[in-house]
């Protein structure tokens, strides 16, 4: 099995995550070892739209299976905090008029993991039953969010069910480095090794 979707191996790769996240093991978060039950999905950055159709599907197949799925897109889940603070429109009417420098620092305040974000994230995870976490949108709330952020600030309020991070780039391991998340493959700069590669888990 590839660490990764393609364009290629999208229907193995629906397989094996529905195979993956509809057993006892993984809803159970059995062979964690005490671990946050964080894993990541990466994938190729140009099969994005075809990961959508591929989160979409699954969310249906799992419903059918009884499996409840909590979807948080952190693009959306932005813009509605930005709307909920009442600054959405002032964002909009800056970006003509700032440096992309000095919109990026606004919106990090704003967006702010632990400030902001993440207690965002928690309200929705209080107010819904389900029993996996998906997130995604991270290649679009780049570069004033980052996913190693939100994992960490994530993880003392999403441990009780798993969580599923689809991720456009690749999440790697080395034993001189640790595990990083290189975003769309390229940006080498994002620590985070309590993750699962959920490739690497088994059904």
């Amino acid at each position: 099995m590839a660490s990764s979707i393609t364009k290629s191996n999208i229907k193995e790769s629906f397989g094996h995550l529905l195979a993956v996240l509809s057993g006892q093991r993984f809803l159970q978060k059995q062979g964690l070892g005490n671990e946050v039950p964080f894993f990541i999905c990466p994938f190729d950055a140009e099969a994005s739209v075809d990961v959508e159709r591929l989160q979409r599907q699954l969310v249906n197949r799992l419903e059918q299976m009884g499996v409840r799925v909590l979807e948080i897109n952190l693009y959306d889940l932005s813009i509605e905090i930005l709307k909920n603070r009442g600054i959405w429109e002032q964002v909009l009417e800056m970006e003509n008029s700032v440096s992309k420098d000095q919109l990026k620092e606004l919106l990090q305040g704003v967006l702010d993991p632990e400030a902001h974000l993440v207690p965002a994230i928690a309200a929705k995870l209080a107010d819904n039953d389900f029993d996996v976490l998906f997130l995604a949108g991270v290649g679009e709330v780049f570069p004033y969010i980052r996913s190693h952020n939100v994992l960490n600030n994530l993880q003392s309020t999403a441990k009780e069910q798993p969580t599923v991070l689809f991720f456009p780039g690749a999440y790697t391991h080395s034993l001189e480095t640790g595990a990083s998340l290189d975003l769309f493959s390229r940006l080498q700069d994002d620590k985070y090794y309590r993750a699962f590669n959920i490739f690497h888990c088994e059904a």
